[in-house]
């Protein structure tokens, strides 16, 4: 009815003005342009932007800290930490400030996630999250008014519960919060910060709500100094990478709904997936079910676990078909990087392959006894010495280097310039700003030089064995490590 008043009136007004001789036509173009946009959706999907969105989302499943393996020391920080949410009078009783803000950093698939669930889930909290992209558009003041409602509806959460406490997760929060002044286009991210940092200053203890901020980033360096002072994120909790018993804890909690074969040794797997995270260990148990579902099987079995891993780091197996010369060249290739491995690092070899996956021809796992957290000069010369192997045994057997080599070399360099840089070189220590280019490059080529002359001599000597072994990778197209050591025993190169 409305609608229709208006319309009437409009076209009234039109009409009147053109009986007076006034040209309307521009005016009916503007009032077409504006019925179009508005009945094409467009005017709604604008104003709809303009207005507050729901940005938090509720816990779907509860998640407890049993359930999250390889965090003990994260887990047991924060446990200390959501003490005064649990114990609020024994709190108060000895003085103690309550913490507003956790931060938890680490890099990706780490579970930094899942232990903001297990820490709402541990209290007794509501748990509302969020993502720091959210909070993030082009329209002024947008970002500062979902901050607001986001803290509003964490308190209206927990008392619909009958809750005493709330926790707000919000992940990637360097989104929101990075260091203020980099956006000099519009002020929409320092708005949103602004609102954050207010919000926690308004935070008080005597409220029929206790409210804790969790964030998650792996960007820590990226926030704003004003966010991590105390007061607002008091506590900053690392979130690593497992070590060896970590992985095997996680192992254990995604493979205990599977049924696994008796010949599977999770301890192994542990050992052989070092620098995996969570999420890693996770696609590796799922990756091998589905392998065993493929094959038949009624279990996952060692061989499903160790092809999974690959699939994990590499990608999957690939079609490509290698010419005769190519695939001698490459069996050749890694060949040369297990035998090197094996004597400059005896019991390192987890297995061989000449089979492409991703964006390799072939691979050389090799797995550490014990995860290396400090590694001394010969274990890294031998790193460089194991990269370089592969295109020394390419020109020593082949007469001739190929460009399957260039990652080796780039790993090589690096290995090196950390050397450098950690005063493990000829230089002694140095800094890096005063060190020239041409200091540094001569420097890193003289112990890349050092290392292929080892290597050259290593690959000479054990030529004949280097053949036997491309050899046999070409019959098999893959070797696990104990057979590469069988053979070298039984060569009497390695006791």
């Amino acid at each position: 009815m409305f609608k229709s008043l208006g319309l009437g009136i409009i076209l009234a007004i039109l009409a009147f003005l053109l009986w007076n001789g006034i040209n309307v036509w521009p005016a009916v173009l503007i009032l077409g342009l504006v019925a179009a946009l508005y009945y094409s959706g467009a005017w709604q999907r604008m104003m709809q932007n303009r207005r507050p969105r729901q940005v938090v989302v509720k816990a779907s499943t509860p998640t407890n800290f049993d359930d999250i393996g390889g965090q003990t020391t994260a887990k047991k920080e924060l446990r200390e930490a959501l003490d005064f949410i649990r114990y609020p009078e024994r709190i108060a009783q000895l003085g103690i400030r309550p913490l507003k803000g956790i931060l938890l950093t680490g890099p990706p698939g780490t579970g930094k996630t899942m232990l903001a669930k297990a820490a709402a889930e541990f209290t007794d909290s509501a748990f509302l999250s969020a993502s720091g992209s959210e909070f993030v558009e082009m329209y002024a003041g947008v970002g500062a008014q979902r901050v607001r409602h986001l803290f509003a509806e964490a308190r209206q959460m927990a008392r619909r519960d009958n809750r005493t406490s709330a926790i707000i997760f919000i992940d990637e929060i360097e989104v929101m919060a990075g260091k203020r002044g980099q956006h000099q286009s519009h002020l929409e991210y320092d708005q949103t910060l602004n609102q954050l940092l207010v919000e926690m200053d308004g935070m008080s203890t005597d409220e029929d709500v206790r409210v804790l901020v969790m964030a998650a980033t792996n960007r820590a360096d990226l926030l704003d100094g004003a966010l991590m002072r105390p007061g607002r994120f008091d506590r900053s909790v690392g979130v690593d990478l497992p070590d060896r018993e970590g992985r095997l804890r996680i192992l254990q909690l995604h493979t205990r709904n599977k049924p696994m074969d008796p010949d599977v040794d999770l301890t192994r797997v542990a050992q052989e997936t070092f620098g995996f995270s969570g999420a890693h260990l996770e696609s590796v148990c799922n990756e091998a079910a589905i392998l065993a579902l493929r094959d038949g099987t009624t279990s996952v079995n060692a061989k499903h676990l160790m092809e999974a891993t690959d699939k994990v780091l590499l990608g999957e197996k690939l079609d490509r078909t290698l010419r005769d010369g190519e695939l001698n060249r490459v069996a050749v290739h890694e060949g040369g990087h297990a035998i090197v491995a094996e004597l400059v690092n005896p019991g390192s070899v987890s297995s061989v392959t000449i089979s492409p996956r991703g964006m390799a021809l072939g691979f050389v796992r090799q797995s550490p006894e014990d995860d290396r957290l400090l590694q001394t000069v010969s274990e890294l010369t031998a790193d460089i010495q194991v990269c370089l192997a592969g295109s020394t045994a390419e020109r020593l057997i082949l007469g001739e280097q190929s460009t399957g080599a260039s990652n080796d070399f780039e790993k090589a360099w690096d290995i090196a310039r950390r050397m450098v840089l950690s005063g493990l070189s000829s230089l002694g220590v140095i800094h890096e700003e005063a060190l020239s280019p041409e200091t540094l490059y001569r420097t890193i080529q003289e112990i890349i030089v050092a290392q292929q002359e080892r290597v050259d001599s290593l690959i000479v000597r054990h030529q004949a064995i280097l053949s036997h072994l491309a050899a046999s990778l070409l019959a098999a197209e893959t070797l696990t490590g104990q057979e590469v050591r069988g053979l070298l025993v039984d060569n009497q190169i390695i006791a």
